[in-house]
């Protein structure tokens, strides 16, 4: 056996076994990403266009499983309340418990007598569609509103109820964190900043990003390691037939 063709095994070998080793892992990210979005994560379907533009009726959206002690202003949640309808519904936490909310002043909604800068609703709409009397929000409760104002049955609409038109924290589900249908809205949802300076801050993202690529990487490392075997084939079939005619040739010189 030639030095060049021990080579070659050598090469084929180490080429094997990186690929078996890159198709394992890949696998391992695959279906870890998959198992880890299933754990963390809940879908959940949008009955109603009041989350608009951020949201659209019959959008598939993912919700981290969390405690309604970890929501913060800002967040889109779901959750469900009895005196709402008592069917999981989707909309913004505008104010958590001791807030004062009210609406509107130069158009905007006021939290605590600041202004909040609101870039998802619809341009040229307003914070509140009738308007909000200064309401303070009871301790352990949240306040509600929907991205389109003017169609939403939120917290501005029930400040009738005994909580002052809020929910307990209790009634959450769960943290939208990305839409995961239709394409055009495809994406994770981006916190606002308008209540980054407010106590608490806002909350962090969640790991759908990081999900999200453990499985694309998988996804390509069991293609690219599945490849290899054919592809090193058929590259080891083309450096031997030039050799092989080569062979042919000279035994014919010689003969």
């Amino acid at each position: 056996m030639s030095r060049t063709q021990r080579t070659d095994e050598g090469h084929g070998r180490l080429g094997s076994v990186l690929s078996g080793l890159a198709v394992a892992l890949g696998c391992v990210l695959f279906l870890g990403g998959f198992v880890w979005g299933a754990v963390v994560y809940q879908p959940y379907t949008v009955p109603t266009g009041s989350m608009t533009p951020t949201i659209g009726a019959g959008d598939r959206v993912l919700a981290e499983r969390m405690d309604g002690d970890d929501v913060r202003r800002g967040d889109v949640v779901v959750f469900q309340q009895a005196s709402w309808g008592d069917l999981p519904m989707v909309k913004r936490v505008v104010g958590v418990g001791g807030d004062r909310i009210s609406c509107c002043t130069d158009g905007k909604l006021m939290v605590n007598g600041k202004p909040v800068a609101e870039p998802y609703l619809l341009e040229g709409e307003g914070a509140a569609a009738t308007g909000i009397p200064a309401t303070t929000v009871p301790k352990g409760n949240l306040f509600l509103l929907g991205d389109e104002r003017s169609g939403s049955l939120d917290s501005s609409v029930h400040l009738g109820d005994s909580n002052h038109g809020s929910v307990p924290r209790s009634a959450v589900e769960g943290r939208v964190d990305a839409v995961a249908w239709p394409t055009e809205r495809l994406g994770t949802l981006e916190r606002p900043e308008g209540f980054a300076d407010m106590p608490g801050g806002i909350s962090d993202p969640g790991p759908v990003r990081l999900m999200v690529w453990a499985v694309v990487a998988g996804a390509v490392l069991v293609l690219g390691g599945a490849a290899y075997g054919p592809v090193a084939k058929r590259m080891r079939r083309g450096r031997e037939r030039p050799r092989s005619g080569e062979r042919s040739g000279a035994t014919a010189h010689v003969g």
